[in-house]
């Protein structure tokens, strides 16, 4: 069976040798020659980065992140398991050979399991641009039988483990679509088509600060064309608080709901306002990050559009702090902070688009840890001294100090994370990163409560919650509100 296979893999090299493919001497060659080293897609993957949105770069993350285990599979098992001579090249046109000859076993041929790793992986991302790359990654491979280095059999082999590659980075890092949030408490809302009771508030102040502001309200009403838009922020906007507060009334008066475009800042009031008036929100990410909008899985104005007009919804959780003698509070939907541990987003979110999040979290981390101080604070009765308090609404993933998404937005707690001050605090901390044990490490603190309270904050203290900084008052309290806001979500079928 063996030899029956070697003979037909050896004849159908033959085939593809000796026919004239036209066009193909002009751009297979020069194509398999910028695949080298995977520096093709790895150019393809910092031009999409570079120029893309979060999906995009999550895309291309997970392309390379596939390509570097295929890679790494074909040069340590796969070439020095199996041994076997490259092709002889009589039947080659000249025109056709590269200059350089590889000179590594012919089986598997790693150009072929590269593509494939790096197409696959980008398709569990998104299948539309898997697709897009599929007839690059094939002419790559096919071009490694055109030009004579490899046998058909090769390429098969080394596609079988790119694909397998793939499906293994998918194994320990699921995609977003694998941890889409539970549908989990469904919630009752109105399916509004076109967004006919919809009442939109488009924030011109949200998203990136450089360049022409962008057209949130252009792109709402493209996807919801029967929505009510009103324009705040900008120059010619009129305030948030304002604006939201008229909305909603109006979206009362409809019948409907209130949505809003525009960032975390934006988001977390849109939802105070939502949840005093009893609405189901509507979140379109117009933001720099939209951290909220991205862990709910609205990644688009066009998927918010889907939920709208379909009435899927379901109910989340917010969290309340009451600050000093105000009894009234604020909420947030994301995170609340007290210490450096702003400046440790900042300096993560800098650096997570270039060398990924978890380098950017230790980066982060180390730069704080080494430029800040650590506060003293009485946390639920018990006197400490922190460098970091981060609280998050709903648990986090991701590594101790810097968690990165949530998997479940109504779970009931509050995501407590504390790093420690003390003896060689910093270097402990940092050694706990390096070797991925930062939950083994003492000088971090983790907890999931119900209810949290801080006080004797020094003045002068910042307190952040998403995204809005202010100072922090001598005592705060924070608690949680059960699936007290509705909002608009796709949910898996």
């Amino acid at each position: 069976m063996r030899t029956r296979m070697s003979r037909l893999d050896r004849r159908t090299f033959d085939l593809i040798a000796t026919r004239e493919w036209p066009g193909a001497q002009r751009v297979l060659p020069r194509l398999t020659r910028s695949a080298n080293h995977g520096l093709l897609w790895l150019g393809l993957a910092a031009g999409a980065a570079a120029v893309g949105g979060r999906p995009v770069r999550r895309a291309a993350l997970r392309g390379v992140a596939s390509l570097a285990v295929a890679s790494a599979t074909v040069n340590t098992l796969g070439k020095r398991s199996v041994r076997r001579q490259r092709p002889v090249l009589d039947a080659v046109p000249v025109i056709r050979q590269l200059h350089r000859q590889p000179i590594t076993s012919s089986f598997p041929s790693g150009h072929a399991a590269s593509a494939v790793a790096f197409a696959t992986g980008v398709a569990f991302e998104n299948k539309w641009w898997g697709l897009a790359l599929a007839p690059v990654a094939a002419s790559v491979a096919f071009s490694r039988v055109y030009t004579g280095v490899h046998y058909p059999g090769d390429v098969l082999a080394g596609a079988a483990l790119g694909a397998g590659a793939a499906l293994a980075v998918r194994g320990f890092a699921p995609t977003r679509a694998q941890l889409a949030p539970p549908a989990r408490p469904r919630a009752e809302a109105p399916a509004l088509p076109g967004g006919r009771g919809l009442v939109v508030v488009a924030n011109q102040g949200s998203g990136q600060r450089t360049g022409p502001a962008p057209d949130h309200a252009g792109e709402v009403r493209a996807v919801l064309p029967e929505a009510e838009v009103m324009v705040c922020g900008g120059e010619d906007g009129e305030p948030l608080d304002k604006a939201l507060d008229e909305a909603a009334e109006r979206a009362r008066a409809l019948g409907g709901a209130l949505g809003v475009a525009g960032g975390d800042g934006t988001v977390n009031a849109a939802a105070a306002v939502a949840v005093r008036h009893g609405l189901p929100l509507a979140v379109l990410p117009g933001g720099t990050l939209n951290h909220f909008a991205y862990d709910l899985g609205i990644e688009t104005y066009a998927s918010a559009a889907r939920a709208v007009e379909s009435g899927e919804a379901v109910a989340v959780d917010v969290a309340r702090f009451r600050a000093g003698p105000h009894p009234e509070g604020h909420q947030f939907l994301n995170t609340f902070s007290i210490g450096a541990y702003p400046e440790l987003v900042r300096i993560r979110e800098r650096w997570a688009g270039r060398i990924g999040a978890w380098p950017a979290g230790i980066l982060a981390a180390w730069e704080v840890l080494r430029t800040a101080a650590p506060l003293t604070l009485r946390i639920n009765g018990e006197r400490r001294a922190v460098w970091l308090l981060f609280v998050g609404n709903n648990q986090y993933r991701g590594l101790g100090f810097a968690p990165v998404r949530r998997h479940d937005l109504a779970d009931g707690v509050l995501d407590v994370r504390v790093v420690h001050g003390g003896r060689l605090a910093r270097t402990r901390l940092l050694t706990a990163a390096l070797t991925g044990t930062p939950r083994s490490s003492p000088v971090l603190g983790e907890a999931r409560l119900s209810r949290l309270q801080i006080s004797e904050v020094p003045e002068g203290t910042q307190l952040a919650f998403d995204g809005e900084v202010a100072p922090a008052p001598r005592e705060v309290t924070l608690e949680k509100q059960r699936e007290s806001l509705t909002v608009y979500r796709l949910l898996p079928e």
